[in-house]
């Protein structure tokens, strides 16, 4: 279950019931090129199409400050998440961070997006009321330097209204639906693998940003 506070001090309350990740989703090619250029740094192959889509678990959503780790070659992707309420005709847009296991990436990008939390906020906005200026909206991501690690604003992405048609198509436009949006390229020099990521979208036309911050805690080595 996870809960949104809105802008006009309403509450939505959504269980999850299939949770989504979309990758390789810039509108300009040259964004899919450079994304694709730094997992392949990672040793993770090209997608055969773009853009993909993953299903994740639903319990892989969470609203938390702490997410835990196997190991340190994990890090964030600033999104954005559309979130499909009571209504589906009315759905919210927050801010989103998908962690992802790079190790285990190289094997399969499907099975990384499995391994971690997908942390989304706690506040949202209804879709409706910022469909009209939602390119202007900036995405950005810190590390815990403080360094910036990643900064565009939403014409770098696919929009929802391309999501929503392709939800429709596959009968998951319905309550309980989360999808993530894909991520924007990182900056050059920045090292992803933090301890702490904090992500936000600011609105320059009405002022107004959510965010959210975490730490990842590495887990105990294992016994056996």
């Amino acid at each position: 279950m996870l809960s949104f506070a809105l802008p006009d001090g309403s509450t939505r309350e959504v269980t999850v019931t299939t949770l989504l990740n979309a990758g390789y989703t810039g509108r300009a090619q040259e964004e899919v090129a450079a994304h694709v250029a730094e997992l392949a740094e990672l040793g993770v192959p090209a997608p055969s199409v773009t853009p993909a889509l993953y299903p994740v678990a639903p319990y892989l959503a969470a609203q938390t400050e702490g997410v835990p780790a196997q190991h340190g070659r994990t890090s964030g992707e600033a999104e954005w998440a559309l979130v499909i309420g009571d209504d589906p005709a009315d759905p919210l847009l927050t801010v989103a961070c998908d962690h992802t296991d790079r190790a285990l990436e190289v094997h399969g990008v499907a099975w990384s997006k499995n391994a971690s939390l997908d942390v989304l906020g706690t506040r949202a906005w209804r879709l409706a009321d910022i469909s009209g200026h939602l390119d202007a909206i900036r995405l950005r991501a810190w590390v815990d330097s403080g360094e910036l690690i990643q900064d565009a604003t939403l014409e770098a992405l696919l929009p929802p209204s391309y999501w929503l048609d392709v939800l429709r198509s596959r009968d998951l436009l319905k309550p309980g639906t989360v999808l993530l949006s894909g991520t924007v390229a990182m900056l050059a020099g920045v090292d992803q693998f933090s301890d702490r990521w904090r992500v936000e979208l600011s609105d320059p036309t009405t002022g107004d940003t959510l965010d959210l911050a975490y730490t990842v805690a590495q887990l105990p080595e294992p016994i056996g």
